[in-house]
């Protein structure tokens, strides 16, 4: 379906009717792109684009029509209980779940913009039905060839979006709670992967493990030193 064009931009960058009612109601968009004939829509978001080591996971989520979309709301405003919760309930009512993710050997090689890109991809791909529309956290859209719109902070906007973020983080953390039973000693059953105190002295105490980002500092100033750095030029 080609879709209608308005004020000269694709009919996809302009979904914007009333800033109010969109923040009040978010699920306004999945509605009206499906009073549009776009059928059906999928929200997609990341975790991970920050931790020190692990992977980056992407989620992107088809919720049912009539689903309870006012209890999705951003994950990181969650408790971890709350969290679980609602990916059990996502899992219980039926939504299409796509999920993908990049590996930390990736994100060194492509970096984690290019690799959170790429998970998102993975996660729309993994969906039983290919969306005829995405909603994107964030501002760069997903490089899949289907019209999008891009949403910074997203899961306040989108209630597809904040269901993507609660399957992610949830996904994300459970892989790296059982990374952290073949490397216990940098916390990351508690820390995710994150460069708290904790995970920061493990580092300088043991080094680096096989699963950290070499490009990230301070995982690399800990494997290439700032006075080598220069002297190498990097």
């Amino acid at each position: 379906m080609n879709p209608p064009e308005a004020d000269g931009a694709p009919a996809w960058h302009v979904v914007s009717p009333l800033d109010a009612q969109i923040k009040s109601d978010t699920f306004f968009h999945e509605r009206n792109l499906a009073a549009r004939g776009f059928l059906p829509v999928a929200g997609c978001d990341e975790a991970g684009r920050g931790p020190l080591a692990g992977p980056v996971v992407s989620a992107s989520v088809v919720l049912p029509p009539d689903c309870p979309w006012h209890i999705f709301t951003d994950s990181k405003k969650l408790p971890p209980k709350k969290r679980e919760m609602l990916y059990h309930v996502l899992q219980e009512m039926d939504a299409d779940i796509g999920v993908g993710s990049a590996t930390h050997q990736e994100i060194d090689r492509i970096n984690i913009l290019q690799a959170s890109l790429l998970a998102m991809k993975r996660s729309v791909l993994d969906l039983d039905s290919f969306p005829s529309f995405l909603l994107v956290d964030g501002t760069f859209p997903v490089p899949v060839d289907l019209p999008q719109k891009t949403l910074v902070r997203g899961e306040l906007a989108s209630a597809s979006i904040a269901a993507a973020s609660i399957i992610a983080k949830v996904t994300r953390d459970r892989l790296m709670a059982k990374l952290a039973q073949d490397f216990p000693v940098y916390g990351w059953r508690t820390n995710q992967g994150y460069g708290t105190a904790e995970h920061l002295a493990a580092l300088q105490k043991y080094g680096v493990s096989p699963i950290h980002r070499k490009t990230f500092r301070p995982v690399r100033d800990i494997i290439t030193p700032p006075a080598e750095q220069l002297e190498l030029g990097l």
